[in-house]
């Protein structure tokens, strides 16, 4: 077994392309295709991710008991963001369609994006091509959209999207570990 050098922020997106994709019948070339990251790092992150924990050795099955633990308590300290200059691009945090109405805010968030039709502050998203990918996937972006909040936002905000996520892994999709 390869050694373990640590988690990187696109270990997260593929857990979460893996829950979005809502079955276990993909194959390592459809999350390279649809994150656009290699083969390779594909493949290297799916080992990380079983070695922490987070996928099962068949590499899977994510164990969304483990990755929210991680995402709710972790991600802030290990991914941090800060808000940067104003910028147009793809809502994310407390301020994606998959929060309307449940935090009132005038300060949005948004990952840079020269396609996106909304402006406030930039965050990092945690892999260069997030926007693109979560324009074609609407489950992934309400997925990444949230981790945001895990990283960004206030006690408040992040009990909400713990709710939120928990009713994503849990009640819509049929998922029980």
């Amino acid at each position: 077994m390869k050694k373990h050098n640590g988690m990187r922020p696109l270990d997260i997106v593929v857990l979460l392309k893996i829950i979005a994709y809502q079955h276990s019948d993909w194959k390592t070339r459809d999350l390279s295709l649809d994150l656009g990251i290699s083969l390779s790092e594909i493949s290297e992150s799916l080992n990380r991710s079983m070695i922490a924990g987070l996928i099962d050795g068949t590499k899977k099955k994510v164990f969304k008991r483990n990755l929210l633990d991680f995402l709710q308590f972790g991600i802030r300290y290990v991914f941090p963001v800060l808000p940067n200059s104003l910028a147009i691009g793809m809502l994310t945090a407390h301020s994606a369609p998959v929060m309307e109405g449940k935090i009132i805010s005038e300060n949005p968030y948004v990952w840079a994006d020269l396609d996106g039709k909304s402006k406030g502050e930039s965050i990092e998203p945690l892999f260069k091509n997030v926007p693109k990918a979560c324009r074609e996937d609407p489950f992934l972006y309400d997925l990444l959209a949230l981790v945001d909040i895990f990283r960004i936002g206030k006690a408040r905000e992040i009990k909400i999207a713990v709710d939120k996520i928990n009713e994503l892994f849990y009640l819509e999709n049929g998922f029980t570990s």
